[in-house]
């Protein structure tokens, strides 16, 4: 795994609900620990792929979900991660 993609909340509970959304929409993710690369502070973020993408951001959209931002993280060849903000 050479990069992945993430969406990052400011409140747990929009990360699980965002969960749910995008599970009923058939849209695969997993929830981790925000990366520290995006925020020292602790919280939940939703890993996607990036097929998704699209679906994902209108998923957001349509359902007024509040999100910090939507990232591509990538490890680099010196091990450690970069994140770039997508959206």
């Amino acid at each position: 795994m050479n990069e992945m993609y993430i969406v990052s909340f400011n409140s747990t509970h929009h990360a699980i609900r965002t969960e749910k959304l995008l599970k009923e929409k058939e849209i695969v993710c997993t929830t981790l620990p925000t990366p520290r690369e995006i925020t020292a502070s602790c919280g939940i973020s939703i890993r996607f792929l990036y097929n998704d993408i699209e679906k994902v951001k209108e998923t957001l959209r349509e359902s007024d979900v509040e999100y910090k931002g939507i990232y591509k993280i990538t490890k680099l060849e010196s091990g450690k991660k970069e994140a770039t903000e997508i959206v």
